[in-house]
């Protein structure tokens, strides 16, 4: 989610600014795959390497993840979200600790969708963590136990990914699980991501075909979904 601070700046506002209306767009993200029928929304909220940033602006962030989710976790519970904090919570304070590990209870039964927040996260510290686990219990460090032992294990590897702010570039997230996903970079910044954007990464990943090292042949061609049928052929999983 790039450019909340590139958006504010344009304005004349403080970064913290751009941040705030970052949430926005997020929370109609939220909606808009809803409406959309994807399974799973992943999000690049805070990266192990944004403690690099002004203190202030890192301060800010936490509080604003803090405010969010004390007002907005119980809607996301009656519209059937399930949340889950990926990413090293022994560097968060106590106070965003408690309040990410009381949203995950409050919609621990919910499986309309899948939201991952990714805190704190990078996806060499995931790997990391996931070889370091199969390395303590002795297990073998095979593709498969590694992935199984991944921070983001409990769900498909995402089929599209999508970065805004015209960077082109992973930028660390989801190293392992992007191995094959379909990538969409949109110059959009983050608080300008909205419903159309949205739309068009989608269908722009329903006109793609998706070999997995087959040939043509092999596979049935994804058809792109037509103007009347967006929402039932949307992909089942998104990040």
């Amino acid at each position: 989610m790039d450019g909340n601070g590139r958006w504010a700046k344009q304005r004349y506002l403080p970064r913290l600014a751009g941040h705030r209306q970052g949430l926005e767009s997020l929370s109609e993200c939220v909606k808009n795959c809803l409406l959309r029928g994807v399974r799973v929304l992943t999000v690049f909220a805070f990266s192990s390497e944004n403690w690099s940033r002004p203190p202030e602006e890192v301060s800010g962030l936490m509080d604003l993840v803090v405010n969010a989710l004390m007002r907005e976790a119980a809607a996301l519970k009656e519209q059937g979200v399930r949340m889950f904090f990926i990413g090293d919570r022994a560097a968060l304070s106590h106070q965003v600790t408690s309040v990410i590990a009381q949203a995950e209870v409050m919609t621990a039964a919910n499986q309309r969708l899948i939201f991952n927040v990714c805190l704190n996260y990078g996806g060499r510290w995931d790997i990391t963590q996931a070889a370091s686990r199969l390395a303590s219990s002795n297990m073998a460090i095979t593709p498969e136990s590694l992935d199984g032992a991944m921070a983001m294990a409990h769900v498909p590897d995402p089929d599209l990914f999508i970065r805004t702010g015209g960077e082109q570039r992973l930028s660390n997230f989801l190293l392992w699980q992007a191995a094959y996903s379909e990538l969409y970079f949109s110059n959009k910044l983050w608080p300008e991501f909205d419903a159309a954007e949205l739309d068009a990464a989608i269908a722009a990943y329903s006109g793609r075909e998706r070999r997995f090292g087959k040939i043509s042949e092999q596979i049935k061609p994804v058809q792109p979904p037509s103007t009347s049928s967006t929402l039932q052929k949307a992909p089942p999983y998104a990040s």
